[in-house]
């Protein structure tokens, strides 16, 4: 009989595994099939790799499939029958270790699942600074009514409409930046590693060195989508952020080691950029006293860009009919490219 082991049970109750999801689960798979759901609490921050605990271990052992946040090396070496695992994360990094590596199982991740709530993020940024609300916010702080911010000849308020917005990575969340960016009125160029067709709908896919150095110099906002790899990490060098358009708005919902973070202050508070929007860092949590906390240029989010009460509904859809494309032995959706990180 064929075991499979569901260990989603976050610790934050947001992403915790609730009984409607159990219940599809559970339906979705054959009836000679068993599925343990893990009560354990689990931990999805991050690519949410963590230590396999002892129960966890004991319920993989003859397991077919294992599903939780990042995949422990331990699952894989106490399951030697495991087949496939899925990750309820979309960041693979943490889970890609020699045993990963090394192994035929097939890894499925959570890849595109998050890229509505994330988009929207993006988009808030992006109106924050566009509109001046950051304006607002400091001299609501402060306690003042004051409009001559805005009315100075070189106010940075203007239009979302119109802006040209920059898109590093066309995957998922990339994808419906540019939707949604380009349904606003703005021309919306997006960089690939590899060149491919155009992206349509109002979005032009550029790609490789040449691309990005373009896409650098002529977008009002930037924003990062790209997975972390050892060919992205560090990639937003001080070079390459002192090379984006004078004025112009960074915003990284991707992974906070793309970018040089002492760089970013630098081309802030020199008043090369407008500003920033982070929703990830170099390190999390970010420590006390950091000088993004205050920074007048700056607004954060504790990488919570992905936080939606919907999460779970999208999640489903995929692990279900994935359950059925495996049972089947069809190719499964969010396959993972062990080699090339994503």
């Amino acid at each position: 009989m064929a075991t499979l082991v569901i260990d989603l049970m976050d610790r934050r109750p947001i992403w915790a595994l609730p009984d409607r999801a159990r219940e599809r689960i559970a339906a979705a798979v054959p009836a000679d099939w068993t599925v343990k759901f893990m009560e354990t609490p689990a931990d999805g921050s991050g690519d949410g790799i963590q230590r396999a605990p002892p129960e966890l271990l004991e319920a993989v052992r003859g397991a077919r499939v294992y599903m939780g946040y990042g995949i422990p090396a331990e699952v894989l070496e106490a399951g030697p029958g495991i087949e496939w695992v899925h990750s309820g994360a979309a960041g693979v990094g943490s889970s890609l270790g020699p045993e990963m590596l090394s192994s035929e199982v097939l890894f499925t991740n959570s890849a595109g699942i998050h890229a509505e709530p994330m988009s929207e993020t993006v988009l808030a940024m992006i109106f924050h600074f566009a509109r001046g609300l950051d304006l607002a916010v400091r001299a609501q702080r402060e306690g003042r009514w004051s409009a001559r911010s805005y009315w100075a000849a070189d106010a940075p308020v203007t239009e979302v409409g119109g802006a040209t917005v920059g898109i590093v990575g066309y995957g998922g969340i990339g994808r419906a930046v540019a939707r949604k960016a380009a349904a606003l009125g703005c021309r919306v160029r997006a960089v690939r590693k590899r060149r491919a067709a155009g992206g349509g709908d109002g979005v032009e896919v550029v790609a490789g060195e040449d691309g990005l150095n373009h896409v650098l110099s002529w977008s009002d906002y930037l924003v990062l989508t790209v997975p972390e790899t050892g060919d992205t990490r560090g990639m937003m060098t001080p070079e390459r952020l002192f090379a984006m358009k004078p004025g112009a708005v960074l915003i990284n919902v991707a992974r906070g080691r793309l970018l040089d973070e002492d760089a970013l202050l630098e081309a802030l508070n020199s008043g090369h950029l407008r500003g920033a929007g982070l929703d990830v860092f170099r390190e999390e949590p970010l420590p006390g006293g950091h000088p993004f906390y205050a920074h007048p240029k700056v607004v954060m989010t504790p990488h919570v860009s992905a936080t939606t009460r919907r999460f779970w509904d999208r999640e489903t859809d995929l692990i279900t009919d994935n359950i059925g494309r495996f049972v089947r032995g069809e190719p499964l959706r969010n396959l993972v490219d062990k080699d090339a990180g994503y």
